[in-house]
């Protein structure tokens, strides 16, 4: 199949089946990506997710631009783009005329609490799945632990708790460069 039709057919389907935003769409862009169409790996949806978290707008959006633009450059972008934000527009219109006539019957009003509900269940997972993949040490658990507390008690902005991840990221390789090479050398010195 065209690569296009379907980058605009799996973003269609990721946006119209998932309620709730970005965090939400995670679970299926997993299953639709990752397993199915082998496009990406779990670390690309990893790091998507933090540009996208990190770079303005819409993470959903962003991740399906990341994604597009990986498969088939910048059309592939806009494709998937296009995919992604389809099914809200097509939904929002429909339902703005009679959204605010229909929120005041309780049964509306359980459906969208149960909703809430299912959606915080797969944003854990989600987060657990993310967890086990991205946590590979000490020092990445560490950062971890620092950038929940940060965001969660001091109300550091994301963006940037991202950016500080990655300049720690880049002076760690740069240690971890810097002894290995020392080990090398010293291992060349003993010879």
């Amino acid at each position: 199949m065209n690569i296009f039709l379907e980058l605009l057919i799996s973003f269609i389907k990721i946006g119209f089946l998932t309620i709730g935003g970005g965090y939400v769409m995670l679970p299926m862009m997993q299953s639709e990506l990752i397993e199915k169409k082998h496009w990406i790996t779990e670390e690309e949806l990893l790091d998507y997710y933090a540009v996208g978290q990190s770079t303005p707008g819409i993470i959903a959006v962003n991740v399906a631009t990341f994604v597009g633009y990986k498969k088939a450059g910048i059309t592939g972008g806009i494709v998937a783009t296009l995919g992604i934000i389809s099914p809200s527009l097509i939904i929002i219109t429909a339902l703005a005329g009679v959204i605010q006539s229909i929120d005041q019957y309780p049964n509306v009003q359980k459906a969208m609490s149960g909703i809430n509900v299912a959606v915080c269940a797969l944003i854990t997972d989600a987060t657990l799945n993310f967890i086990k993949k991205g946590v590979k040490n000490f020092v990445t658990l560490l950062v971890l632990l620092a950038s929940f507390l940060l965001i969660y008690y001091v109300k550091v902005p994301s963006y940037l708790i991202v950016l500080g991840a990655a300049f720690l990221g880049v002076i760690t390789y740069f240690v971890k460069n810097k002894m290995k090479k020392n080990v090398e050398a010293e291992a060349e010195d003993d010879k």
